[in-house]
């Protein structure tokens, strides 16, 4: 979503990084460029006066680290101050006696039944008891939607169709939470086009029967400026605890995301980051001030590889590797959970120093190209799997033809496994397992 802010952000400091000594002019132009930034990236007006006036009070008259270049204390403090207007880490409050009421609140089309399910799976991998309320008896999809939802991920919904009023069938989902032991409630409410009056009264009444401990507004990262002025509006009259920005993967200037947290005081709690159940990520400002300066986000790389990858399953594929025993079933194995974390452009947006190899390749053919490769793989055989090396030439059109491929491109995967097995020999020989045991393995 950041992608224009970043290159535009890259490029000043990359200016910056060219000079020795910075200068008061050098300062001022360098700000110049980075306000321009952010106002074409939809930041609040406001927002941008104070974060620029913020980052010159601290940048002229700077005492210059011994480590640090001038350019690289800039983009320190850039970084920090970026931090600063991002807030705290926003995490839910569940109070202290169960069931826990969360009520999101929204306007049509931000995301916010989706979120519900997703908040919901993020609930229950923390140990909680979720019960999904379809609120929304506006949009008969809605509830529907829920139900779905609520079956794909295996969690409760309660929903009494369209007829009753929402505040009652919130009232009787907190008799059925109590009833069956449920942790935690969380309400998805109706939304419209846009903010009225009806609307706004419906989730007075809403919070009133319900007194929930969090009341979050699901506001799309797309709308740009006007997602702040929505979330204004909500936060008036409704009293918002906290904001889950959705389709943060998009292709939106990101402001939005840098100004909310800023103009209304509200944490950011949650990003949603892709259209599958799973895509939530909680809000880290430090992280994302570090994705939009191009810094990458090795944590939260760390953190989806640890809930993706089965660690069982990658340590004996470590040791097989090692011994020289890998072959292209354990390669298929991997490749699937790799798969499993998300599109490799984002994986590759996380590694410091990989925006541009990320910018380089495009999604779509970056996963076109592991397809391929797990196409060619299933059309072998178990024991050519296990053992490449009997495969001739016959077998490799057989291949070609099972996989929808070209016998190239089967010598190309071939010759790539070879060349990994050969590196990891000279690893596991001589000198290398020095430096193997250095690494800890």
């Amino acid at each position: 979503m950041f992608e224009s802010l970043t290159d535009k952000l890259q490029n000043v400091f990359d200016r910056l990084g060219k000079r020795g000594l910075l200068t008061e002019a050098d300062v001022d132009a360098a700000l110049r460029e980075v306000r321009l930034a952010l106002l074409e990236a939809d930041v609040n007006y406001k927002v941008v006066k104070d974060f620029v006036k913020r980052v010159r009070e601290r940048t002229v008259g700077l005492e210059i680290h011994r480590k640090l270049s001038p350019a690289q204390q800039v983009v320190k403090i850039v970084h920090e101050e970026l931090v600063t207007t991002l807030g705290e880490p926003g995490k839910l409050d569940l109070g202290k006696q169960p069931p826990h009421v969360i009520m999101l609140v929204g306007l049509q089309g931000s995301g916010k039944t989706t979120a519900a399910a997703k908040l919901a799976l993020k609930l229950r991998e923390g140990g909680k008891k979720p019960l999904l309320v379809a609120a929304d008896t506006y949009r008969p999809a809605a509830v529907k939607q829920l139900e779905t939802l609520g079956r794909q991920v295996d969690i409760t919904v309660h929903s009494e169709g369209v007829e009753p009023p929402p505040p009652k069938i919130c009232a009787n989902a907190l008799k059925v939470a109590r009833k069956g032991a449920f942790d935690v409630v969380i309400m998805d409410t109706a939304g419209r086009l846009q903010i009225d009056d009806n609307m706004m009264r419906e989730l007075e009444a809403i919070k009133r029967e319900t007194r929930p401990v969090e009341v979050l507004l699901i506001a799309d990262a797309m709308t740009g400026q006007e997602a702040v002025n929505v979330a204004l509006g909500f936060h008036e009259r409704v009293g918002l605890t906290g904001l889950i920005l959705t389709k943060v993967d998009g292709d939106a200037r990101g402001g939005a995301a840098i100004s909310m947290r800023s103009v209304t005081g509200v944490p950011i709690k949650f990003l949603g980051v892709g259209e599958k159940v799973d895509a939530l990520e909680p809000f880290y400002p430090d992280r994302l001030a570090s994705r939009i300066l191009g810094m990458g986000d090795v944590l939260t790389l760390i953190e989806k590889a640890e809930s993706s990858l089965d660690q069982e399953e990658a340590q004996k594929a470590a040791e097989k590797l090692l011994e020289g025993e890998f072959n292209l079933e354990d390669f298929l194995q991997q490749l699937r959970q790799i798969k499993q974390m998300g599109p490799i452009s984002q994986l590759l947006e996380m590694v410091p120093g990989f925006r541009g190899v990320s910018k380089e390749v495009s999604p779509e053919m970056t996963d076109r190209e592991l397809c391929k490769v797990e196409a060619i793989i299933n059309s072998m055989t178990r024991q050519e799997r296990e053992n490449p090396r009997i495969i001739n030439a016959s077998r490799k059109r057989r291949i070609a033809r099972g996989s929808g491929t070209q016998v190239q491109d089967v010598n190309a995967l071939l010759t790539q496994f070879r060349q990994m097995q050969r590196m990891m020999k000279q690893l596991t020989s001589g000198k290398g397992k020095g430096l193997l045991r250095l690494l800890g393995m």
